[in-house]
């Protein structure tokens, strides 16, 4: 048997990253691996819920803009407070799509990932 541990993204700016995640969904750092050549770090993000964690990777020698096609992958989380969360991320001016007839909406993180905001069901 199989579980879920974490999803990987990869971001060109660790520490502005790190900002958007606390801010827009409440994820905090819970661990972080960094070798002492400094030719990447990986940051583990969790909800404080549950244990399936978001890893950041930054990369030294990648310094371009991450290429993400057509962005037809996402991470999605479950907004406890629907109403909050998106008045949250419409003053952030992060959401990136909105399907009100299935009553979800989309965020871009600052390197234009997109992430999923469903209300508690």
């Amino acid at each position: 048997m199989l579980t879920l541990n974490h999803f990987n993204f990869n971001v060109s700016n660790l520490e502005r990253s790190l900002q958007f995640y606390q801010e827009a969904l409440g994820l905090r750092e819970v661990q972080r691996k960094a070798p002492e050549d400094g030719r990447f770090i990986i940051v583990f993000l969790g909800d404080g819920k549950t244990d399936f964690r978001l890893e950041l990777t930054w990369l030294r020698d990648h310094p371009q803009p991450y290429d993400l096609g057509e962005c037809e992958f996402h991470l999605a989380m479950q907004a406890e407070d629907y109403d909050a969360a998106h008045a949250r991320h419409k003053a952030m001016g992060c959401i990136c799509y909105e399907n009100q007839e299935m009553g979800i909406y989309f965020i871009s993180d600052p390197d234009g990932y997109w992430i999923e905001i469903i209300p508690a069901r």
